[in-house]
């Protein structure tokens, strides 16, 4: 089976693989579970899912313990190792995951394969996710999955990652640091998950939200890269991005690489303790409002 080659896959043609003589090259498919608002459940997994697809959890299986390093901070290698065993990962196995939302969540697990040294054309998101799967008439199933354990070798260290004083620097440098939640959360209208609202001055908002149409699916990736240029990436510029906790800014990540964006550190570094991790530290500062047009106006 050749490489997958894109970050994304549509349902049909995840389904075509799925059809295709048993053996090694068959996708794992991950059902990724989580709190997020619209993300999949464990209930959601067992009333319904993609035949063979193994469930993992954002909260269990995904992240460490929630901490002074965020609400989603990097889980423990050897705990990401048994979780993807069990549901049946191999060393360079094509793997496919999605969720029931916006895509961030199974953005995550995407960006975390990546992290852990799987083959960057072996791992991609199914677009539209499990919607998509079900609108496209394709074969669901309520029967418990029972993948072949695997042997997939975690590897820490295959994707870049910023801190909070990186992430700073992103600014500091006069680059592009993203921030991924929605506008009223960015401004510091509202904030209500973490202590403290606002933004890492400096910031830009891109909303993950905006990467999707309102039918679920990624837009294209010609549209992605006018977004990404409007917020002034042109490719030279330091360039990072952060959310909440980690989660929606994997789908910034995804977008950038779909897009075909190029930074001096590709793809693009996450900030994964993300405004979790940067408001946990009272000396850190904060800005509220909209971001300065200036940052925007400025770049060429």
């Amino acid at each position: 089976m050749p490489a997958l080659l894109s970050p994304l896959i549509s349902p049909a043609d995840l389904a075509a693989l799925l059809a295709g003589r048993p053996g090694p090259d068959i996708p794992v498919v991950l059902d990724v579970a989580g709190a997020l608002p619209g993300a999949r459940t464990r209930a959601d997994h067992h009333a319904g899912h993609v035949p063979g697809a193994a469930p993992l959890g954002l909260d269990e299986d995904l992240a460490s313990r929630p901490g002074a390093l965020g609400r989603h901070p990097l889980p423990e290698a050897d705990r990401l190792q048994a979780a993807l065993r069990r549901a049946g990962v191999r060393p360079g196995a094509p793997v496919v995951a999605y969720d029931r939302g916006n895509g961030s969540v199974a953005a995550r697990a995407w960006w975390l394969l990546r992290w852990a040294g799987h083959p960057a054309d072996r791992v991609a998101v199914l677009d539209g996710g499990w919607e998509a799967w079900v609108g496209a008439g394709l074969p669901a199933t309520a029967e418990p999955s029972a993948p072949v354990p695997g042997d997939i070798e975690v590897r820490p260290g295959g994707m870049p990652v910023l801190d909070a004083d990186a992430a700073a620097g992103v600014v500091e440098a006069g680059g592009v640091l993203m921030d991924a939640r929605v506008g009223p959360r960015f401004r510091g209208e509202t904030e209500p998950l973490d202590p403290v609202a606002g933004h890492i001055p400096g910031a830009v908002n891109a909303p993950a939200a905006d990467l999707v149409g309102p039918d679920g699916r990624w837009l294209s990736a010609a549209a992605l890269a006018e977004r990404l240029g409007a917020l002034g990436i042109r490719g030279g510029e330091a360039v990072g991005a952060y959310c909440g906790s980690g989660v929606n800014a994997a789908a910034l990540v995804l977008a950038a690489e779909f897009a075909g964006v190029r930074t001096p550190a590709e793809p693009v570094p996450l900030y994964v303790g993300s405004w979790s991790n940067w408001c946990a530290d009272p000396a850190r500062p904060v800005a509220t409002g909209p971001a300065d047009p200036d940052r925007l106006r400025s770049r060429p």
